[in-house]
């Protein structure tokens, strides 16, 4: 795609919800005053729910991201949830064992941060061993990352914490940018913010240009579509995939340790963890985004709107209904949005092993 046919849809995509808070804006003024309507509506206009969707977007977003570039160069990769799980506990323990060290607490946050990071990276390094060394089943070794991490991380936080349930830690907090900050409206929201929401808003950009543009990027590429005639050229794939899924365990890391030391300050191990299935709606975005880490990043915010809207309805008292159901609807919104996508072009030879020796 060019960068003329990317500004343009990103200024339809920018056009269309402007129109859609127009819209809102007007249904709020029609709204009889102390009506459930106006109550919903209300919670949606409010800037502090743009700034939790922004937040919320985070760890959805880098698990698209990390998505695309393992399925990219080839590798089916379903244990980005996985990823995410381990990231999120790792960074609590190291966090934890940082501040008994007497580090202070902002050292300790970006160690902790980047032991994450680590920690994700090894956990894709061995399921890159599985996929590509050993041809395993890329579905299969995906869904037993996801597995053994949905089992290991609570038995890890209980041996140390003697809880499922980590202990709460301090937060990243939010960087204010000067001056941008105040600019009315959109400056609390974007300039106001936790580091790891400018990092997402980096990294769309960044992760975009190098699949387009770099050498890397071409080569990420040429092993998911063609890779006979990368080993033609004189290439490894299996080099190549390897790089692809281990860019994966980073932005996978980035996304669990970020969403866990950036805004909940905790690791929660009941049910599904604290990631709640986020991993896969990661997988969700990237299929609506086609494989483009900036579209991604759109269907990534459409998901964690829906996700913190179900939040505050269930706030609402007026509204006589299950907190369980208003928790289904960002996952309502995930099947009727692959119920819509029928466009998505995945990678040619995605799944498909490769021997260089062939």
């Amino acid at each position: 795609m060019s960068r003329r046919r990317v500004f343009r849809r990103a200024g339809k995509w920018a056009a269309g919800v402007a129109v859609v808070i127009a819209v809102l804006f007007v249904l709020r003024a029609l709204a009889p005053s102390g009506s459930v309507p106006e109550q919903i509506l209300d919670a949606i206009l409010d800037t502090g729910y743009a700034g939790s969707v922004l937040r919320v977007t985070v760890p959805i977003a880098f698990a698209a991201f990390g998505g695309i570039f393992a399925e990219k160069s080839g590798i089916i990769n379903i244990g980005i949830e996985g990823f995410l799980i381990l990231s999120a506990l790792s960074s609590i323990v190291a966090v934890q064992r940082f501040l008994e060290m007497g580090m202070g607490t902002t050292t300790a946050l970006w160690l902790a941060f980047f032991v994450g990071i680590l920690v994700s990276i090894a956990a894709a390094a061995v399921f890159a061993v599985f996929t590509i060394r050993y041809e395993s089943n890329q579905v299969i070794a995906g869904l037993a990352v996801w597995l053994i991490s949905l089992g290991l991380a609570p038995f890890v936080s209980l041996i140390l914490f003697q809880s499922v349930n980590s202990p709460s830690v301090e937060t990243f907090g939010t960087w204010t940018i000067p001056v941008l900050s105040e600019i009315p409206a959109v400056g609390p929201i974007f300039f106001d913010a936790s580091p790891m929401v400018y990092l997402m808003l980096v990294t769309a950009p960044l992760a975009w240009y190098v699949l387009k543009y770099t050498r890397l990027g071409r080569r990420i590429r040429a092993a998911g579509e063609n890779p006979r005639a990368l080993d033609t050229a004189g290439v490894s794939v299996s080099r190549v995939r390897y790089v692809g899924v281990l860019l994966s365990g980073v932005l996978c890391g980035i996304g669990g340790a970020g969403f866990t030391l950036g805004q909940l300050g905790v690791f929660v191990g009941n049910l599904d963890t604290s990631i709640g299935g986020r991993g896969f709606l990661g997988i969700v975005a990237y299929l609506f985004g086609n494989y483009n880490p900036l579209a991604s990043l759109g269907g990534a915010a459409l998901f964690a709107s829906f996700d913190s809207l179900q939040f505050r309805l269930q706030q609402i008292s007026a509204l006589d209904v299950p907190s369980q159901l208003f928790g289904i609807l960002p996952y309502v919104v995930v099947l009727v949005t692959l119920t819509l996508i029928g466009r998505t072009r995945i990678p040619a030879a995605l799944g498909e092993h490769y021997d260089d020796e062939e």
